[in-house]
């Protein structure tokens, strides 16, 4: 009897694991779901498209944005167009195997296009324009035979057009306009019957197809330099520094991070201040403070300052941002200061950060912004900075009514390169600011500039989240390699400063709208002007008195300093020469009137 039960109860624990494992075989996701969750993983920000891709659903055909056949249940169409989506597109794209349309276009995707997309020989329709996608175009896609529409415009692809797109014969529209291309435009096969609009806005191309013939005598083979040809009359005439000139990799990452970098700062802001803000200077300074000055040319007592600090409220408020809240700080005797608050988020630092703060307290140079001191309290320090009467130069440039004219402009460029190349060549030990923007450059009265905040993006690195490419620079301003790599050199700030002077001539902030409509920034901008021998048009319509020559060695120098390639850009001591040199003595009679062009 006893036997009896035990083989009746192993037959059903037997029968329980079969249905188990029935029913897992039945719920478990398809490969196509497993190919779409790889490529969600690679995505890092969206308008919440993803919110109902689940791992735990069987069959992804009731997934947004994907359409499934109805007798093999296999994707067929992937339409996540103009869902915000920032990210690389995951090569497991190429699993979708019957996939017949791929349109992903109007986003901020990065990288390369995976050359596993020719895997899928089904697509007849592939849409990818309006993104940053960067690197050449894959020979792969030739594999798509059943191809009808290829739109690849108004991306940062660079080399050449592959001559195996010749072979589809079925594709009837085809688009790689506005990137930088570079190469003879294959004439063999289907490519030969596309006009000049599926090719315009691309930099280096020639080729019949947009009458522009190839310098190389003998024909410039497809993936050659494939420059236009001087003497070709319908080729517009090249600028001296065109050849220098290839798009920033920021149109590629600096300009697609948009989303993403603002929901990791707007976390990182709520960690550093969110919890510790309401409480005020009053709280900070009430635990018990200490104050160090690290110059003795200040008449004021630790009991002074902190009394002055207990009465500051939001109505001292001047400005705030990544590192902190600045407060005006106006002493009994008419002297002005600038209170920096930074919440402390590890006290085991606080050895380290006041040896940092002491190193930054020893520089002082005409064309940086002098720290004179901090309040050490329990849960803040308090940085004392001279106060500038001037404002921050984003202010001047975006905020006020009154306008800087060229001589302005020219005076605060040059002040912010002399403290810049002053940082990075002469301070001991020498400085990477990281986070150079027109908000980190003040003004005093005579609005001569100065550089602030240098130093307190390693200061303020972010060692638990590892987000420091994120924290430590701001968007639209970043070196390419930088947001790459998350590695600062002292050619990244020559990067931003770069961006700097080209905000500065425009009068733009270097993500205007206008800018990211077009999939472009301000980098990208100046590139497409340059290859329509439109530079000048960059100029600031309001600023008045400019001169064509030091425009145009201006330009220069901002042409190099945002090169893509880091070893091309210049040192600041040499964009300091340059400056002085070349652009600020022009010739006094060569002035610029917007009228004339």
């Amino acid at each position: 009897m006893a036997s009896g039960l035990m083989r009746c109860q192993r037959l059903l624990l037997l029968s329980a694991l079969l249905i188990y494992a029935a029913m897992q075989e039945i719920s478990a996701i398809t490969s196509d779901g497993e190919a779409l969750l790889s490529f969600k993983t690679s995505i890092v920000g969206s308008d919440g498209i993803f919110q109902q891709w689940r791992q735990e659903d069987s069959d992804p055909c009731i997934w947004s944005g994907v359409t499934c056949d109805n007798h093999t249940r296999r994707v067929i169409r992937l339409n996540l167009s103009y869902h915000k989506l920032i990210g690389s597109i995951s090569p497991d794209i190429g699993k979708l195997s019957n996939l017949k349309l791929l349109a992903l276009h109007g986003n901020s995707l990065y990288g390369n296009i995976p050359p596993e997309i020719g895997n899928c020989t089904e697509l007849q329709h592939v849409y990818l324009q309006g993104n940053y996608l960067s690197e050449s175009i894959p020979p792969e896609f030739g594999n798509l035979w059943e191809l009808e529409t290829l739109d690849l415009s108004s991306n940062t692809l660079s080399g050449s057009i592959p001559v195996s797109l010749g072979r589809l014969t079925k594709l009837t529209e085809f688009n790689v306009s506005t990137n930088f291309l570079t190469g003879l435009i294959p004439t063999d096969g289907t490519l030969s019957k596309f006009t000049e609009n599926s090719f315009i806005g691309n930099r280096g191309l020639c080729g019949k197809q947009i009458h522009v013939d190839c310098k190389d005598e003998f024909g410039s083979a497809p993936g050659g330099s494939g420059a236009p040809s001087s003497d070709n009359p319908g080729n517009k005439k090249p600028t001296r520094n065109s050849t220098r000139l290839v798009i920033s990799a920021v149109a590629t990452v600096c300009a697609l991070l948009l989303v993403a970098l603002m929901c990791f700062w707007g976390c990182f802001l709520y960690k550093k201040f969110g919890k510790n803000e309401i409480g005020g200077l009053a709280m900070d300074v009430s635990g018990g403070a200490s104050i160090v000055m690290f110059h003795g040319d200040l008449p004021y007592t630790t009991k002074d300052i902190l009394k002055k600090l207990e009465t500051l409220n939001d109505e001292n408020i001047i400005g705030s941002g990544g590192f902190g809240t600045v407060y005006k700080l106006a002493m009994d005797d008419g002297n002005v200061f600038a209170l920096k608050r930074i919440i402390k988020t590890n006290e085991g630092l606080d050895r380290f950060f006041d040896r940092e703060l002491e190193i930054l307290g020893s520089i002082k140079h005409r064309y940086l912004v002098n720290l004179r001191g901090y309040c050490n309290s329990p849960s803040s320090k308090l940085l004392l900075y001279d106060f500038l009467a001037g404002g921050s130069l984003d202010e001047a440039l975006h905020e006020r009514s009154e306008q800087l004219d060229w001589d302005a402009r020219l005076n605060i460029i040059m002040g912010a390169a002399k403290g810049l190349a002053y940082l990075h060549h002469d301070c001991s030990p020498r400085i990477i600011h990281r986070d150079i923007k027109s908000s980190n450059i003040l003004l005093d009265g005579n609005l001569d500039a100065r550089v602030s905040d240098f130093g307190l993006a390693k200061l303020l690195e972010d060692e638990e989240s590892h987000i420091t490419t994120i924290v430590a620079g701001t968007f639209g301003y970043l070196a390419p390699e930088y947001m790459q790599s998350g590695r600062a050199t002292e050619k990244t700030d020559v990067y931003s400063f770069g961006v700097l002077v080209l905000e500065v001539i425009s009068g733009k902030r270097p993500t205007d709208s206008s800018f990211i409509e077009k999939g472009l920034n301000i980098v990208g901008w100046l590139n497409f002007l340059v290859v329509e021998n439109r530079q000048r048009e960059i100029i600031d319509p309001q600023c008045e008195g400019v001169q064509l020559e030091s425009l145009d060695a201006l330009l220069s120098v901002a042409i190099q300093c945002v090169s893509s390639n880091p070893e091309d850009r210049p040192t600041m001591h040499r964009v300091v020469q340059i400056l002085e040199s070349e652009v600020m003595t022009p010739c006094p009679s060569d002035f610029y009137d917007s009228n004339s062009e």
